[in-house]
């Protein structure tokens, strides 16, 4: 087992993950102190990427417009967009040309990221920031002698750290439950539709189901149309519900900050008043949505368990589908899939499995009572990103679990965390050990998307290079994130 060394001279941090928010995090602190040694861990190739900017072709497109994926980075995204303008021309027609408003391939984000990155990357000093490909399993303990921490590679490699960061973004998602769950250890269920070779063996003739209905399940739909697929695809899930479209246009004031605290039911009960009234003056209801996000971490903060646990389970899906919208073009193509019959969504559940040659019998049981039977050539998980991390089997994180350096919430949804600072199993604030983006969404809830999580990068960045800590966060923060998204 080989050591990388550590003098002791340069600050060093360890940033677990290379996805959007490792990747980010760690060119912005290698911008603010260059004389650290900063590391980012990656197992696969590309960095700044992750799932959302990697596993997608020229049919996905950014969820939101241009000009909220700007970060702070030299050249902006919107300048660096203007130079590939052949690129994004179809973009730019539903856009009227407006560049700021226009809903670019999530690709070309991946491309802007990983070009700032491989810069910073080829021009590095021999403390600068370092990329080495591999998986991180375990967090080492201080020596005696060294009075620093760091972390284990699945290769032997021991990286010393005086900080840790977590930054894993995204679980892989979990099989549903439901009965027969037989089914997922077969050649007929594929678990993680982003993987390399989720579909390599499937047939563009043979009927598909799809478990979910949110994002996932749109962008797969679509993938599978790009590429051809001909046989009928089922997508179902609980309620049926799909993500609505993106409309620009018109303006909503913020209207919860003196209404908290609230319960999840009143809190709903006066969002829809407020959609009334906006449609009232013509306004669309996607202007009360994003007036209302401003105030989301105040409230998700004012719960206690038992009001996330009912925002989880019966509003959560319906808050879910109005706030992460589609753009324009493919909620256009979901349509199209839709009218021609190429795709149906059906509001129910799984009620069993059986195998029946090359393909497999699904029983759905449909809301209203009525049931279904389905005969599928694969079944696809979509049901969105994993987040059990009380039971997750994961190395590092069941390590951090076990020897109580983090504690899982008891909504499985991520790590506790003050701020950035993991919480341990005493209930302190680590001083060393800190997460970025989805881990901390016990804390925060909406941290998953671009706006939010560059806010928290900043911070972090901000909170560790200067000798007086940086203000905690706080929702003020986050008032001038909610436009548009």
């Amino acid at each position: 087992m080989t050591e990388t060394p550590h003098t002791g001279a340069p600050h060093t941090v360890a940033i677990v993950g290379g996805g959007f928010s490792g990747a980010v995090f760690g060119l912005k602190l290698h911008r603010a102190r260059p004389e650290w040694r900063i590391i980012i861990a990656e197992p696969n190739k590309h960095l700044g990427r992750g799932i959302a900017y990697g596993a997608c072709g020229p049919q996905h497109l950014l969820n939101v417009p241009v000009s909220r994926m700007e970060i702070g980075l030299h050249p902006s995204f919107g300048d660096w967009l203007q130079h590939r303008r052949g690129a994004i021309a179809e973009a730019l027609v539903e856009s009227s040309l407006d560049l700021p408003s226009a809903f670019v391939p999530r690709r070309l984000f991946g491309d802007y990221l990983e070009e700032r990155i491989g810069e910073a990357l080829n021009t590095r000093a021999v403390t600068g920031l370092t990329k080495i490909r591999g998986e991180v399993v375990r967090l080492l303990r201080p020596r005696a002698s060294l009075a620093t921490t760091g972390v284990l590679m699945t290769d032997g490699r021991e990286i010393r750290a005086d900080t840790v960061v977590l930054a894993m973004g995204n679980l892989a998602p979990r099989p549903p439950g439901g009965p027969d769950r037989w089914l997922y250890d077969t050649g007929f269920f594929i678990p993680d539709p982003w993987a390399r070779d989720a579909f390599s063996d499937v047939d563009p003739g043979e009927p598909l189901l799809l478990i979910g209905a949110g994002l996932t399940m749109v962008d797969i739909a679509l993938r599978l149309a790009a590429e051809g697929h001909r046989g009928p695809i089922l997508a179902v899930s609980r309620r049926g519900l799909m993500p609505r479209r993106h409309q620009g246009g018109g303006a909503w004031p913020e209207f919860l900050a003196d209404r908290i605290p609230a319960s999840p039911l009143a809190l709903t009960r006066i969002l829809r008043s407020e959609i009334a009234r906006a449609a009232d003056q013509g306004i669309p209801w996607q202007r009360v949505f994003d007036a209302a996000r401003p105030a989301v971490p105040s409230i998700w903060a004012s719960w206690n368990d038992a009001s996330r646990r009912q925002f989880l389970r019966h509003l959560r899906v319906r808050w879910d589908i109005h706030r992460h919208r589609m753009a324009p073009r493919i909620d256009d193509g979901l349509k199209r899939l839709l009218a021609t019959g190429a795709l149906e969504i059906a509001a129910g559940r799984i009620g069993g499995y059986r195998a029946a040659g090359a393909c497999v019998d699904v029983t759905v049981n449909l809301r209203g009572g009525t049931t279904r039977l389905f005969r599928a050539g694969h079944v696809v998980n979509c049901t969105g990103p994993g987040g059990d991390f009380d039971r997750i089997a994961i190395p590092l994180i069941a390590d951090l679990r076990e020897r109580r350096l983090a504690v899982p919430d008891t909504l499985g949804v991520g790590l506790q965390t003050q701020d950035c600072a993991v919480i341990d199993a005493e209930g302190r604030a680590s001083s060393w050990l800190f997460a970025l983006g989805p881990l901390t969404r016990p804390n925060w809830w909406e941290i998953t998307a671009v706006p939010e999580i560059n806010l928290q990068i900043d911070r972090l960045v901000a909170q560790l290079t200067q000798t007086q800590a940086a203000p905690r966060l706080t929702a003020a923060d986050f008032l001038d994130i909610g436009g548009g998204i």
